[in-house]
This record gives structure tokens, C-alpha cells and sequence, in this order.
């Protein structure tokens, strides 16, 4: 059993799935948007996701983060030998060919439960796409993105813009996605800088994040303008896409809010480090208060209720990590060492 316990826990941290609920969640509430935007246009009660829908888009969650958490890994395995040893790879708790077969394993997941999910859904070649497209922005960012600072920060915002579209492409509502990319990108700045990360951000590295995600969240506009406007017939007939309706609201309250939590984390803090690596935890939880806020100001605040669950549910699974982490660290048999080893003798 205490094998088992490690083997499990060496996994679950070299794919960091602690944190794969936030993902979970982007995607569960682009399926949520979905059905409500369905009862609004075709009127009655809301057409419920079907369950087979479901587990095929927690699939495609899991397995693109996996993919990408287990990639950044096996890339930087020689950096972390010096600056993060106590990881599985670099310490030896995983083989290098085993971590090859979990990451393979896992993207495959990602474009398997992608295609099944094509099958079954409207414009379903466009999601099984944007499954690829996720995928390559993943690659792109460990192999080349995160050591180009600006373009590293505005990937993992398109990262999970992109991701959050896979289950709805034809929604028109892109205020869900959007606000994803601009918390992501910002946050990750931010707390790029609080952990005083090198190389250090310069006013040209800002210039770029913030004209770039200016740029983005344009085009993103303009697309969803152009796509469904009265010229152009959707299958869906969607006028007004863009209009900016009560529900809204919600969620940028949840926004002002963490600008708030933010300020209030880095004034406890001892250090500057300490308060960039909780804000950037804190904040990926906050995704989920994101995606609930959307569904209960778009779809019913019973559904959103439902979907806050995996708040808790992820909160907990970081602590039961770091907890398990230790129980098993002192579980492990200790190693002496004799008095004066290695020191140079005179």
C-alpha cells in the first residue's frame, strides 16, 4: 500500500491534477452557456447536457492539462535537477520513458474524447480543431513560449481562451472566454513579477502583454461581430451577440473582487515571492468563480450552484496533496549520514 500510495502521488504531482478542476470548470460552464442559450432561442425548459457530452469534455479538460503540465515537466527535467530537484522526474521517482508514455497517453485522451465529442455536437469538426489548436498552443509554450516572457504570458491566456471554446464554438456569447484570457494573461504577469522571475519584465515586455491583449480581445470582438450579424445567418440566427446584458455584471464583480484579493495578499505577505506564488494559486481557483458567476447570470443560479462544487473540490485537492506529500516524505526510511562526509579535509 505504501508503494501504491507513492506511485499514485509521484503521478498525480507530475501531471499537477490538483489543479485540473479549473479547467474542468471552463469547460463545464461553456457546456452550461450552451443550454441556456439553446432555451433562449428555442424556448421552454433548458435542454440539459447530456451526460455522454459530459465526460467526453472533462476528458478533453484533463487530458490538455495533463498533456501540457507532464510536458513542461519532461522539457525542463535538466533545469530542475539545479533549481527543483525535489520534483518526480528530476529526482528519480519517475522514469524518463514513463513520463514520455503519461504525456503521449494523455494527449491521446485529449483527441480521442475530442472526436467523440465531434460526433455528437453541432460545428463538431470546429471543436475537435480547436482540441489540435489547444494542444499546439500547449507545445508552444513549453518548448519556446514561457522563455519568451511577453509572448509566453499571452499564450497561456490564449491557452485558456481557446480551450474554453471547445465546447461551444458556435456560441456567440464571448464574454466568457474573453474574461479567461484577460485574467490568466494578467495574473500571470503580475505574478511573474512578484516572484521577481528572470529575465525581469521591462516596460517594452508590459507594452507587449497589454497591446497584445488589447489586440486579441479586438479580433475577438470583431469575429464574433462579423459572424453573427443580420448579414450573416448562423445556424443559430443569433443577432445582438455583443450585447452586454444584466447577467454580465457577475462576473465583473467577481473580477473587481480578486483585484481587491489580490492587493489584500501581497500587503500580508512577507515577501514579494511569497505573495506572487499565492495570488497565482489563488487566482487560478478564481477561474471557477468566473464560470460560476456566468452560469447563474446566464443560465440559473441552481446550475451555477452545482458548478461552484468544484471550488471546494480543488481547494481541497491542493491541500490534500501538500499533506500527502509530507505524510509520505516521512514514511520514507531517513538516510544517515556520517559526521564530516563530503567536507574537504585538512
Amino acid at each position: 500500500m505504501q508503494g501504491l500510495s507513492q506511485r499514485l502521488l509521484t503521478l498525480l504531482q507530475f501531471t499537477r491534477m490538483a489543479l485540473v478542476f479549473t479547467a474542468i470548470a471552463d469547460s463545464v460552464c461553456a457546456l452550461l452557456l450552451r443550454s441556456g442559450h439553446l432555451r433562449d432561442v428555442i424556448g421552454g425548459p433548458m435542454p440539459w447536457p447530456d451526460p455522454r457530452l459530459l465526460m467526453a469534455i472533462v476528458l478533453v479538460s484533463a487530458g490538455l492539462y495533463g498533456f501540457g503540465m507532464s510536458l513542461n515537466d519532461i522539457i525542463d527535467r535538466r533545469r530542475d535537477r539545479q533549481i527543483a530537484a525535489h520534483r518526480p522526474l528530476p529526482s528519480g521517482r519517475i522514469g524518463l520513458v514513463a513520463a514520455h508514455v503519461i504525456c503521449v497517453l494523455l494527449g491521446l485522451t485529449a483527441l480521442l474524447a475530442g472526436a467523440f465529442y465531434a460526433q455528437m455536437t453541432p460545428l463538431g469538426w470546429l471543436s475537435f480543431a480547436l482540441v489540435i489548436w489547444t494542444g499546439l498552443l500547449i507545445a508552444f509554450y513549453d518548448f519556446a513560449g514561457k522563455y519568451l516572457v511577453a509572448p509566453g504570458l499571452l499564450t497561456l491566456g490564449l491557452i485558456r481562451f481557446f480551450h474554453a471554446t471547445i465546447a461551444a464554438p458556435e456560441l456567440p456569447l464571448v464574454w466568457h472566454p474573453l474574461m479567461l484570457l484577460n485574467h490568466v494573461t494578467l495574473l500571470s504577469t503580475v505574478a511573474y513579477v512578484w516572484e521577481e522571475k528572470r529575465p525581469p519584465l521591462t516596460k517594452l515586455h508590459w507594452w507587449a502583454v497589454l497591446g497584445g491583449l488589447g489586440v486579441v480581445d479586438a479580433l475577438a470582438l470583431a469575429v464574433v461581430a462579423w459572424r453573427w450579424s443580420p448579414d450573416h445567418p448562423s445556424f443559430m440566427g443569433v443577432m445582438g451577440a455583443l450585447r452586454v446584458r444584466p447577467g454580465l455584471l457577475l462576473p465583473f464583480g467577481v473580477a473587481v473582487a480578486f483585484v481587491l484579493f489580490a492587493f489584500l495578499v501581497q500587503r500580508r505577505a512577507s515577501t514579494r515571492r511569497e505573495a506572487g506564488q499565492k495570488v497565482m494559486l489563488y487566482g487560478l481557483l478564481w477561474l471557477i468563480l468566473y464560470d460560476t458567476a456566468f452560469v447563474m447570470g446566464y443560465v440559473s443560479w441552481l446550475a451555477g450552484m452545482a458548478l461552484l462544487m468544484l471550488l471546494p473540490v480543488a481547494y481541497l485537492s491542493v491541500q490534500l496533496m501538500r499533506w500527502w506529500s509530507k505524510l509520505v516524505a516521512l514514511s520514507q526510511r531517513p538516510q544517515y549520514q556520517r559526521a564530516g562526509h563530503g567536507l574537504d579535509k585538512t
